[in-house]
């Protein structure tokens, strides 16, 4: 067999996951088997996968083949997500470029080229996700604007509103300018920022006095309805029940007292803009107040800006403060002043609170299974502190928005035919809808009635996605939906605990009184080298296709799962590829040597050294699988690995094969290789859902196999006793060979110069092992050593003796005084720099002074006595 001599995981990767293809691998179909189902997190379509991707994808891989090796039948969904926003805003762009409205193409056309466009790119993320390795079932390829999931979104919104949980309603909602739809609570990202707090004077009606309000935004003034003090202020006990004027409006305004109102921020005085903030709108519902909104979709002002309608929010702010400043209402301006604002995730405009007639879904009611199935630990979160984050957000969940003022999405299913905001029906198409209308308008007719034209957010389709994608809405009793569901594992970001986790629980108990899923095992962060998080958006992330290429899959799968402690971020560096692609080569040269072997055919008896090895390595692998096993179902898949990959360097590559190699230019029996071949079989099965291509190759290279025994579909080790007094002498073994080899290499004593170790007591067990891995010629077991030249060491109370030639004896000297040179030297140096620092011989006293003169004198006659040692020795 011609094994190339350099592992070349470029045509190896693209071979295996062929065949692996063919032979049909990564199909499920409900069987007799345990079902072990996984949902994949479907990447949006816009753009390629970053870091974040390739961890989350490569942890759901290695969960899904140890499944598979462990006699489920796995199933592994795979899909991609719309992405409402970020597609139209980066669809929008794009047709701007080449001068192309969305308006004026109208929503067909629109949609079309988002439809080309998202297809190419939903063929690039697969792709990925293949040439990384994923085993899932391409079969089930999923995507969140499919038929099926568009006739399921429309039946749950329907199903939702007939059961009073959805409704439509004007509420205050985050405004993405730039996007031009709502965006929640969840999608706006809060910075830090410096900026200027504003005194703004408003003059109190019929007085010649004024009230002072401090603000950040001055532009926003034309949506003031009223001014509010804390009831207990006393500074401004002589404004109650009295109005103000708003400056350049000249609109009047009550002033009116409220507890929510902190007395010691600004002024302590806080003018009331109910369109534009949430808790002002609280206060405006609870006094009747006016609500008046100030702003276009675009955060333009509108006709209520006066002369500054048409005109940007930005530009606004610079000019109002102008104008109010010229017109004397300035008191004073606060500049440095630290501030929170908003920014959409998706575009990174600022986002604007803005009154908005949205359609809204109920979430208290359906919070409450979902908080308590994973308070009683029916669904584990890893690592289990994420729970107080999710408990702190259910406590103060809100009503979720869920309209979005775009074209991409699931449109929602509701009819309009009047003028009035109650001339609605809910309904599956324009047909259904035209009969609930004719229920109450007989001779309406199709053209009298039109759907809104909104849609719904994209968390909307994916909450459902572990129902979906095995029909269970549209068909909720199928036989798959009652085999697969409820799924095994999720694995997913914490910053989409909210979005998505915490709804599809809620989703899976309110559609099928059953949780989704029973472990969520949260990733960390992948961060880059200035500490940002790696993102699409951020565009702060390596090409995995080019780090696949340069490394190969293994290694990027590998270099990032040894840092993949759940919940806990890390920077992600190019050498973590180099350390998987030095691994790959190290378990390639491995397979190498063992493929290199003479095979003796006739069945002779086991060397004595052999025999231990295979005996020692056999009992080490069922210590380690124990291990392994525990940690991996703990959810500890970095720590599995790290034992794994130490069982493979150390004890596998270091010791077994030096112990078992035949001595050069001399065949291996028969029985000694196969049991090598056994070994390293059950290491490659540990291996594989990590690295699964280069053990799969290595698998079918060892010997011939039938489609059958494919290193795929193998079965995993079972667990078995081991000897832990055997495991304990052998470690004794290694550290009395660790010790033979450190003064070798200390005095420099060629590996091929055999020693003799005389060793005081009991014979050593692998007295045999002990000969070949540190290279003695005999090893003599005595009350007391000869009268020779013998380097001594202790292992623990145990002194050992080696018998070295008279160059090396004296070579060991020569190191040792060396040593304490070097050591004398730098005492020296940090004698004679406190004797040159005037601070310290100003203060010291002189006894002090005088005792670190003599030690400087000391040092050096003892540096000088060593050196003229040495000169005789050499």
């Amino acid at each position: 067999m011609n094994i190339p001599i350099k592992y070349n995981p470029k045509s190896v990767e693209r071979k295996i996951y062929r065949y692996w293809m063919n032979g049909n691998y990564f199909l499920s179909f409900p069987d007799k088997r345990t079902p072990y189902t996984i949902v994949m997190p479907p990447p949006n379509i816009t753009g390629i996968l970053h870091i974040g991707h390739i961890l989350n994808n490569t942890i759901q891989d290695v969960l899904i083949r140890y499944a598979r090796m462990n006699g489920y039948n796995p199933c592994w969904v795979p899909g991609t997500d719309h992405a409402s926003i970020a597609t139209e805003t980066k669809i929008v762009h794009q047709l701007k470029k080449k001068g192309i409205s969305k308006i004026l193409i109208g929503r067909d056309k629109f949609l079309s080229h988002i439809l080309e466009w998202s297809k190419k790119h939903r063929n690039i993320i697969l792709n990925q996700l293949k040439k990384l390795g994923c085993s899932c079932d391409w079969n089930r390829l999923q995507f969140t604007m499919n038929e099926n999931s568009s006739k399921s979104i429309t039946k749950i919104f329907i199903d939702l509103y007939e059961r009073g949980y959805i409704y439509r309603g004007y509420h205050v909602v985050n405004w993405d300018p730039e996007a031009r739809t709502t965006i929640s609570d969840e999608e706006v990202i809060y910075k830090e920022s410096i900026g200027e707090l504003y005194q703004i004077k408003y003059p109190i009606k019929g007085e010649k006095d004024f009230v002072s309000i401090a603000t950040t935004r001055p532009e926003t003034i034309f949506g003031d309805t009223a001014i509010c003090f804390h009831p207990d202020d006393k500074r401004y006990s002589h404004l109650k029940g009295k109005y103000a004027i708003i400056p350049i409006i000249n609109r009047i305004i009550p002033i009116i007292q409220d507890s929510y109102v902190d007395p010691n921020f600004g002024t302590g005085c806080l003018k009331i803009t109910p369109a534009h903030d949430i808790n002002d709108k609280n206060i405006a519902d609870k006094y009747h107040l006016d609500i008046i909104d100030i702003f276009n979709e675009d955060a333009t002002l509108n006709e209520k800006g006066l002369h500054y309608q048409g005109m940007d929010r930005f530009e606004v702010k610079k000019k109002i403060i102008k104008e109010l400043d010229e017109l004397g209402f300035i008191e004073n301006i606060e500049e440095n002043f630290h501030q929170r604002i908003g920014f959409s995730e998706r575009t990174k405009s600022m986002v604007e609170q803005k009154l908005s007639l949205q359609w809204f879904l109920k979430m208290k009611e359906i919070s409450i299974p979902a908080i308590k199935v994973v308070k009683n630990g029916e669904i584990k979160f890893h690592p289990s502190r994420f729970k107080k984050n999710y408990f702190q957000w259910m406590d103060r969940i809100r009503d979720w928005n869920i309209s979005r003022q775009l074209w991409w999405g699931h449109r929602i299913p509701v009819y309009y035919y009047g003028n009035s905001p109650h001339d609605f029906v809910v309904a599956e198409n324009l047909e259904e809808a035209l009969k609930k209308v004719k229920l109450k308008i007989p001779n309406i007719s199709y053209d009298k009635i039109w759907q809104d034209s909104d849609v719904l957010d994209t968390w909307f389709s994916s909450w459902i996605l572990p129902i979906s994608v095995f029909d269970g809405i549209s068909n909720p009793h199928n036989h798959e939906m009652s085999y697969y569901y409820p799924t095994e594992d999720l694995v997913t970001g914490s910053d989409i605990l909210f979005f998505w986790v915490a709804r599809m629980i809620m989703a899976g108990l309110l559609f099928k009184k059953k949780k989704p899923f029973k472990n969520v095992y949260f990733t960390g962060i992948v961060r880059d080298s200035k500490n940002k998080k790696i993102s699409k958006s951020l565009n702060n992330s390596p090409n995995p296709i080019d780090l696949i290429e340069k490394y190969g899959a293994d290694s990027v799968r590998m270099g990032i799962m040894l840092r993949a402690s759940a919940g806990k971020d890390f920077h992600f560096e190019d050498n973590f590829c180099l350390q998987g692609k030095n691994f790959s080569n190290k378990i390639w040269n491995a397979f190498r040597l063992i493929q290199s072997w003479k095979i003796v055919e006739e069945n002779k008896e086991l060397h004595e050294a052999s025999k231990q090895a295979i005996e020692w390595f056999e009992n080490r692998f069922y210590y380690v699988l124990e291990i392994f096993e525990k940690l991996f179902k703990e959810y500890k898949l970095d720590e599995s690995l790290m034992i794994l990959y130490k069982l493979i360097c150390n004890d596998f590559c270091s010791l077994f094969l030096e112990i078992i190699k035949p001595v050069s230019g001399k065949c291996i029996s028969k029985i000694e290789y196969s049991n090598t071949v056994k070994l390293f079989e059950n290491v490659l099965k540990l291996l594989h859902p990590y690295m699964p291509f280069l053990s799969e190759e290595i698998w079918n290279l060892l010997r011939i196999r039938t489609k059958e025994e494919a290193l795929i579909i193998s079965s995993w080790p079972k667990k078995r006793s081991y000897n832990k007094n055997l495991l304990s002498s052998f470690e004794r073994t290694t550290k009395i060979v660790s010790k033979i080899r450190h003064i070798r290499n200390k005095i420099h004593i060629p590996y091929k110069t055999s020693l003799i170790l005389f060793s005081i007591g009991k014979k050593e067990e692998y007295h045999s092992v002990i000969l070949k891995l540190a290279n003695l010629s005999q090893i003599i077991y005595v009350k007391k050593p000869e009268k020779q030249r013998l380097l001594s060491f202790f292992l623990g109370t145990d002194r050992y003796f080696l018998s070295v030639d008279k160059k090396y004896y004296h070579r060991m000297d020569i190191v040792d005084i060396e040593k304490k040179i070097q050591y004398f030297h730098n005492l020296l140096s940090m004698i004679r720099k406190n004797l040159s620092n005037e601070k310290y011989v100003k203060y010291v006293s002189k006894d002090i002074l005088l005792k670190e003169k003599k030690k400087e004198s000391d040092t050096l006659k003892k540096i000088v006595y060593l050196k003229e040692i040495l000169n005789k020795m050499e």
